[in-house]
């Protein structure tokens, strides 16, 4: 991981993004200090990514689609910001082997279950590789929810949850899309609480 590049990036982005959208972090002492976490976070703007690089405490390892990969600059800029491409819709296995390693490495993967951004700012429905990542691995299963709306010099608040407890999850077998589910509902009560 290009930890030095990261670092660079995050704090020129966050003094680029902090006095326009005057971030509000809470629940940082939820975010484990160390081991694999699995950041789950809902998708309401495309500014979504970078804002939860900034404010979370750790390094993350994005899964995007591929599309962002098409142009020479956007390539090389996702690689050194240790972004992968996946295949939206599709058995992207190379991606799922990568996700699940990032995990088991110790690090931190952040996804945005939804696979696409809210257009009304309410929570969509979640994919299944959330579920999968979760079940899959021992990693912490972080909720995160960005509630916005993004407008300059107003208030963007991002929540982090305590980790999800996929133990039961696991010894009751259940499906990725039932895992899915229950990390969905995690975020959801995020932005319900909070939303003022």
């Amino acid at each position: 991981m290009n930890v030095t590049f990261y670092m660079f990036a995050k704090r020129a982005v966050w003094q680029l993004l902090n006095p326009i959208y005057r971030f509000e972090i809470i629940g940082l002492e939820h975010f484990p200090k160390d081991g694999g976490v699995l950041l789950c976070s809902n998708h309401i703007n495309n500014l979504d990514p970078p804002v939860v690089g900034i404010t979370a405490p750790r390094p993350i390892i994005f899964m995007a689609k591929e599309e962002l990969f098409k142009s020479p600059f956007m390539k090389k800029l996702m690689i050194k910001l240790n972004v992968f491409p996946v295949k939206r819709g599709k058995n992207d296995r190379e991606a799922l082997r990568m996700a699940l390693s990032v995990l088991k490495e110790n690090q931190v993967l952040g996804v945005f279950p939804e696979g696409t951004r809210s257009k009304t700012g309410e929570l969509g429905k979640g994919m299944a590789g959330a579920g999968f990542f979760a079940l899959r691995t021992k990693a912490n299963v972080v909720p995160c929810a960005i509630i916005g709306p993004y407008k300059p010099f107003k208030r963007l608040k991002v929540v982090y949850g305590q980790p999800i407890d996929m133990d039961p999850l696991r010894q009751n077998k259940k499906s990725a899309e039932e895992a899915t589910e229950v990390i969905m509902n995690e975020i959801r009560k995020l932005m319900e609480k909070h939303r003022s």
